[in-house]
């Protein structure tokens, strides 16, 4: 088995195409793994992770934790409510603690970009960032990647579309950068106010029109409007906005081809997307999270492997 360039998964960026491809073949493996009666393999035994989320989480969080159970790794989950951070504990004080209880591997969401990245230059374990800021999110650019191989093989020369709260997401950024690695071509479809001013530097298409977007695409990206981080200023009228930017079922009939939909979640229903949309044929957004579990299951092992001191197993049938 090849290794990966990198000891830390700290953003899509710092990764290569090679890094890419032998996640997303050891995915696979571990995704038929954890489709058989028996889901669990034994190979992070006595390895130790700590799951560090200083932001709230459900789905990227439960996925890791399922993902490093299957492993059978064992795991320490630290969430900030009732933590020594309330009392005014550093990030790196409370990482250091954590790592004398002798745990090899942290996983990481923290509200301030660049977090990951910070810890990797002082700490030995390796670092999964699961999203910093609005910066990165990593394995949720895998992930989305990986289901859009599952559907076509391949992605070079595909259309992909970014259709929504592009400045606040960290999930566009690592869907850009990976889709680029692998051929795609990317359009961000947004409102003015909710695209990065360097977005232009990401060699990617830029639009204000959906209909037309939809109409270039192969597959849409629909990402969650961030209520929480955005000023009225920039979206006064969340209606207005929908009627706008939110894909319905009369904007999908309206095109002569199919294309394929994701969602990262969570899902504001009836705001970027409906549920007749979302829950419809065209949508991957189910594949989208069970392959987020195999994923994730293959970057955490590869990276323990890194260390030396995880076996390199073949658990393909």
């Amino acid at each position: 088995m090849n290794n990966l360039s990198v000891s830390n998964l700290i953003g899509i960026k710092y990764l290569d195409k090679n890094d890419l491809n032998l996640i997303f073949q050891m995915a696979t493996s571990f995704k038929e793994v954890i489709n058989r009666p028996i889901k669990k393999v034994p190979s992070l035994r006595d390895f130790t992770i700590a799951n560090l989320f200083f932001e709230d989480s459900t789905r990227t969080k439960l996925s890791f934790e399922i993902a490093e159970k299957r492993l059978s790794a064992d795991l320490i989950n630290f969430s900030i409510s009732g933590s020594s951070i309330q009392k005014g504990e550093s990030l790196l004080d409370t990482v250091n603690n954590i790592l004398a209880m002798k745990v090899d591997m942290i996983v990481l969401r923290h509200p301030n970009p660049g977090a990951a990245l910070y810890l990797t230059q002082k700490v030995d374990a390796s670092v999964i960032n699961a999203g910093d800021g609005t910066h990165e999110h990593p394995t949720q650019g895998l992930l989305d990647c990986y289901s859009l191989l599952e559907k076509f093989g391949s992605l070079k020369g595909k259309k992909i579309a970014i259709v929504g709260d592009i400045t606040h997401s960290r999930v566009a950024l690592s869907n850009v950068y990976a889709l680029k690695k692998l051929g795609a071509e990317i359009c961000l479809c947004s409102p003015k106010s909710l695209i990065p001013v360097n977005a232009q530097n990401l060699g990617v298409e830029l639009s204000s029109n959906l209909l037309e977007t939809l109409k270039w695409s192969d597959a849409v990206n629909m990402l969650r409007v961030q209520k929480e981080r955005i000023d009225k200023t920039v979206i006064p009228d969340l209606r207005d906005y929908s009627l706008q930017y939110g894909l319905t079922k009369s904007l999908i009939e309206k095109l002569d081809k199919q294309i394929f939909i994701l969602h990262p979640g969570p899902i504001n229903r009836g705001i970027e997307i409906t549920s007749e949309v979302a829950d419809s044929d065209q949508a991957i957004i189910l594949d989208q999270v069970e392959n987020g579990v195999a994923v994730r299951m293959a970057v955490i092992y590869l990276l323990a492997s890194k260390q030396k001191i995880v076996p390199n197993e073949n658990y393909s049938s």
